[in-house]
Order: C-alpha cells, then structure tokens, then sequence
C-alpha cells in the first residue's frame, strides 16, 4: 500500500507533464487533498462546488488517478433519459415542427428543439445544450436535398428487381445490347462548382447573360460502355426518329433493349414505320415515371457538365460543340462501365449479367 509521501510524489510528477487544463486542475484537488486540505477549502481555490471537489476525491479513492479521467469521471448525470433522447432523435428525422404542435413550422432549430424537450419531458435546455445534445446524436444542421415527388416507388421496384434483372438475364440469348437512351440541354454557362482558387479570393467567371444551348441525343450500351450520340437544334419525334435511325446504324444486326424515359416523343404515332421496318429488332423498355436515378446516362451528363461546362463561359455555341466533341471522343469506354455501369449496379441493381 502507497505512503502519503508517495502518493503525493506521483501527483506531483502528473502535475508536471500534464497538458489538459481540466485534467491539472483534478490532479492538484488531490495534492491539496493528501496535503490535508478540507472539501469546503479545496472548492474555494478551485471556484468549484463542495460535491464536485468530493467527487473528484471519491473517483480517485475508488480507481486512482487514472480515475480523474473522463472515462471514470461520475459527471453530470444526463437530464434525459436514454429512451428520451431516442424519442428527440426520431421525431426530428421523422416529423416537421408542424407535426409536433408548432403551427407553421416546418423546419427545426435548436430553439424548437428546446421547445419541443421541455414541452414533452418539463426539462429546460439551453440552445447551447441542445446544439451539444445534437452532436450526441449523431444529428447535423444540413441542406436537404431533392426527390421527385410524383416517383412511383413501387413501379421503381419493380424495374429494378424484375423488369432490368429479366432483361440481362436474356442478354446473348434473346437480346444482343442493352442500351439506356436520354437527352439533354447543354447551356453556355451551366452552373458554378467548388473549385481550387487563390485563398481569400473567387475565380471570376464572365457573362453576358444571355442563354445559349446544344441540345444532345445518346445512348449507352450498358455492356461496352460504348456511347452513339447526336446533336440537334430541336428536340422533336423527328429528330429523335433521326437519332434512332443512327444507332441502328451502330448496331446492324442481333437485338436491341432501348431503356428510357416516358418523354412525349418516345410515343410519337411516327414512329410505328420505323419500328416495323426493323421487325422487332428494336424493342424500347420505358422507365417508371420521374425515375431519372435509374438511367445511366443522366450519369453521363453529370459527368460532361462537371468536366466542360461548370466554371466557364462559352461565348459561341461552336464553342460548347468542340468541348463536347472532345470529351465524346476520349471518353474511355472501360471508365464508362465503371463509373455509371457498375456504380449503378451495385447501389440499385444486385442481379450479375
């Protein structure tokens, strides 16, 4: 068993390498306390409480001084059950203020937050409690982001769980290539992104404030990653007409799965010839409505516009059409199936071609 001596001696050599302010300040509570000071003495150097200062003694008689660390620390006894904490946690993530009895609320705040507690379980918290209570909750102030509320989750489910797995299971038996079509505008000045700069200051992008676009046509074969694309000054039946004409082209022989959306010139009674000119070598499978996740080639555009559009200026629409040319040109096929194919097979589609 350590002497009074001893055990003073090795306070005294914590004190001297101790760096945390908290943790000097519970090591010299029990210097004091082996040089005999009393409870009520030791609270008046330190500015703390009578139980605080016996709290720190009762920890250190229990576990020694490592038991002056959080890990053994008794603390502040939570205000807030367990179960009520879960009960906060959920509600927020669950419900809007409205839902919970503040009328026209429809976002939380700590200050609702602290409403909220108080209300359900008559314990009051400041906003500065309640932001570290948020922390405790694994909870963060965030910008939400957007679905389409029209998507029809079943009709999605379907699609990917039976209608996209069946499709590949019939891949090089009844079906050759599988391809997923979209359009999309490309505008001279498309939006502005996170990009390195001179710290302190922004890169400035110049503009006239004029709109001026290209619009494009492609598709992507889901098993190459081969891309057939089209520009087009309108986006009508005709020109999609065209656009199908071209990647038949590509593709002269076995069957072909065309995958997109439910745009009105999809439909177009124009149509009708083409299709039986091809006798059934080109079926088109149409996604579940407001279901862009679900086709790969809104990946593409992400990608072209991240590449050549965000951040720059275009003065011509020559401009954009050499940009665009170029990246259509050195896409990698392989980098295709990597980046759209399999990241969409893993996150939504499981079935194995």
């Amino acid at each position: 068993m350590k002497s009074n001596v001893d055990e003073l001696q090795e306070v005294e050599n914590r004190l001297k390498t101790e760096k945390s302010r908290r943790m000097y300040e519970r090591y010299q509570t029990i210097r004091l306390h082996l040089m005999g000071k009393s409870v009520q003495e030791i609270a008046a150097i330190h500015k703390r409480t009578s139980k605080t200062i016996g709290n720190y003694i009762r920890s250190y008689q229990e576990h020694g001084l490592d038991g002056l660390t959080m890990k053994f620390s008794t603390g502040k006894t939570p205000r807030l059950t367990t179960e009520q904490q879960a009960q906060v946690k959920q509600t927020i993530i669950d419900f809007q203020p409205h839902e919970c009895g503040f009328p026209a609320k429809f976002n939380w705040t700590l200050e609702l937050i602290s409403l909220y507690i108080l209300r359900e379980f008559g314990t009051s918290y400041s906003i500065r409690g309640v932001s570290k209570m948020m922390e405790r909750l694994d909870l963060s102030y965030t910008k939400p982001t957007y679905t389409l509320a029209a998507a029809g989750e079943e009709k999605q489910k379907e699609f990917v769980e039976t209608t996209f797995p069946e499709v590949k299971k019939y891949y090089k038996g009844e079906i050759d290539h599988i391809l997923f079509e979209d359009e999309s505008m490309i505008r001279d000045y498309q939006a502005l992104q996170y990009t390195w700069f001179a710290k302190g200051k922004q890169r400035i992008i110049k503009t006239t404030g004029k709109h001026r676009s290209v619009k494009l046509l492609a598709v992507l074969d889901y098993v190459t990653g081969e891309i057939v694309w089209q520009e087009e000054e309108h986006y009508t039946a005709l020109e999609f007409l065209s656009f199908l004409k071209k990647v038949t082209a590509a593709y002269p022989t076995g069957n072909i799965v065309m995958i997109l959306d439910n745009a009105r010139i999809h439909h177009a009674k124009m149509l009708e010839p083409f299709h039986k000119e091809l006798r059934g070598r080109l079926n088109l499978i149409f996604l579940p409505p407001y279901s862009p996740e679900l086709n790969v080639v809104e990946g593409l555009w992400k990608w072209l516009k991240s590449d050549i559009i965000h951040n720059v200026f275009y003065h011509t629409t020559a401009e954009i059409r050499k940009n665009v040319q170029a990246f259509m040109k050195h896409i990698n096929p392989m980098t295709v199936i990597d980046r759209l194919c399999i990241r969409m097979e893993s996150s939504a589609i499981q079935e194995n071609l």
